[in-house]
């Protein structure tokens, strides 16, 4: 009976997210009441936190904490990169990734789309342009195609930004003639 009840509160919880984010907090507090080690909730909450008050911080705490109960909970990794990178934790998120394609039933391209961003957020547009069109290929439906689409058209006006600075930041030499007086 317990497990029902907690149950029906984590489902009331996923139902509210993100729309009526009182009744989510309510709901997930129950359910934590009645299991504090329920992955499923404690990666909700994550998302609570650094999606809708981007604390950071205590999103990270409860996607680790998630983790800790069920290192197999694909459903906790896309969202804990997110938060990562957002909070410039770069090489934790590259770990995190590296560690993230080895579970079974994560969505591949997803993770592809990730370590495109973390790589345009550290400044390599070269990697995130080739990482990008990597998981526009594992895409299975429009919206995450025109999604990534959308990624890959950002990085690439960075990436000619960035080659027209370098054509503007060479230094201009000086001409000198023969006897060195220009």
């Amino acid at each position: 009976m317990e497990n029902n009840l907690h149950n029906s509160y984590v489902m009331k919880a996923l139902d509210a997210y993100p729309y009526n984010l009182e009744e989510t907090l309510e709901a997930l507090n129950y359910a934590l009441s009645y299991n504090s080690r329920d992955a499923f909730a404690l990666c909700l909450m994550g998302r609570l936190y650094a999606e809708q008050l981007e604390d950071y911080t205590t999103a990270k705490n409860y996607f680790a904490e998630a983790l800790s109960v069920n290192l197999d909970a694909h459903y906790v990794y896309t969202h804990y990169v997110r938060v990562l990178i957002q909070n410039d934790d770069f090489d934790e998120a590259e770990k995190l990734l590296n560690y993230a394609f080895t579970i079974k039933g994560v969505s591949r391209s997803t993770l592809l789309l990730q370590r495109g961003q973390l790589y345009e957020a550290t400044g390599r547009y070269k990697l995130a342009f080739e990482t990008l069109k990597e998981a526009k290929k594992g895409g299975l439906n429009n919206e995450f195609v025109d999604f990534v689409n959308d990624e890959i058209s950002r990085v690439e006006r960075k990436l000619s930004f960035e080659k027209k600075n370098e054509v503007k930041e060479k230094p201009i030499e000086k001409k000198t003639s023969i006897f060195g007086l220009f």
